[in-house]
């Protein structure tokens, strides 16, 4: 198992401006890096920590201990961040934190499928109680149903080949293994195009990843509920890595700082006022540094609003 190397900690951290005494949610525990940040800030505050994978629960549960003994994990989606908070009779909080995509050790346990460096049952469920996984999207979506995921998800311009070839190939034997399903993928590709590009499989297993944990539309329910859950003066920070969670996180920032006024009123009428506002107009990324240390943070991107 590799190890665990919390992306943009420092930038985070500072950015969700922590009291001590105040009321914070991780929504993406994982290894316990970014949660063991904001704990080790806490006094008399508390931290919930949402996490729907057991293996991470129990693993960054261990880390937390270790810093304090304030602090809450739910065995949840965030999509659910406001049920599962009003259930332990929290109303608003004081910081919200989003580390987007796939934890690092789950990316180098082989047999859960995230991988396309490793032969794995074909899996990606980040919840592994879930029905859904990729090889039942893989071996029974029909052909433009994977299409319009590869192209949409994955913004793979050889989606509708790719497509194709898996179908043609299914019908002769399932597809089974991450290994399987790269080969089928590396034949779709024209040879120049695999030559000019870094590994082939990674826009298809990231589609395949998003459709099977339903990535998208959770971070939208989940990102406008916990911009609701803000005290003034509470921030919401999330971290992304790749152009369609970023741009989800974007659109929704930026109409929530917006004032959206019928045209040629004299005044602003009452209700208008803008609830928000952006720390950072320019979006934060890591450092040469950081990069050049953790490889996964290079395509990392952050973004932080307050609640006024």
């Amino acid at each position: 198992m590799g190890k665990h190397i919390p992306v943009l900690l420092n930038e985070s951290i500072e950015g969700l401006n922590i009291k001590a005494d105040g009321i914070y949610v991780d929504c993406t525990l994982g290894g316990g890096g970014h949660s063991s940040a904001i704990l080790a800030k806490l006094t008399t505050g508390h931290l919930y920590s949402f996490d729907q994978d057991q293996y991470a629960i129990k693993v960054a549960e261990e880390r937390l201990k270790e810093v304090g003994s304030n602090f809450t994990i739910i065995n949840s989606n965030f999509e659910h961040i406001k049920s599962e908070l009003l259930s332990r009779g929290i109303t608003s909080v004081d910081g919200i934190l989003y580390d987007l995509g796939v934890s690092s050790f789950q990316f180098d346990i082989p047999s859960r499928g995230f991988s396309y460096n490793y032969d794995a049952y074909l899996d990606m469920r980040m919840n592994q109680e879930a029905t859904l996984d990729a090889y039942y999207v893989v071996n029974n979506y029909s052909e433009e149903e994977l299409r319009k995921i590869l192209f949409e998800y994955g913004e793979e311009k050889f989606a509708r080949n790719i497509a194709r070839l898996i179908v043609r190939e299914r019908a002769t034997k399932p597809i089974r293994t991450t290994f399987e399903l790269v080969d089928i993928i590396k034949k779709a590709l024209p040879a120049a195009v695999k030559r000019n590009i870094g590994h082939p499989a990674k826009q298809t297993f990231q589609a395949l990843r998003i459709e099977v944990n339903g990535e998208l539309k959770v971070l939208k329910k989940s990102l406008e509920d916990a911009l609701e859950l803000l005290n003034s003066g509470g921030r919401v920070a999330v971290i992304s890595f790749h152009s369609l969670e970023d741009r989800i996180v974007k659109q929704i920032f930026k109409k929530n700082v917006t004032l959206d006024l019928p045209k040629g009123l004299p005044f602003i009428p009452q209700g208008y006022e803008i609830k928000y506002r952006l720390i950072n107009n320019k979006v934060i990324v890591p450092t040469t540094q950081e990069v050049e240390e953790n490889n996964r943070s290079r395509t990392a991107k952050l973004r932080i609003i307050e609640r006024i």
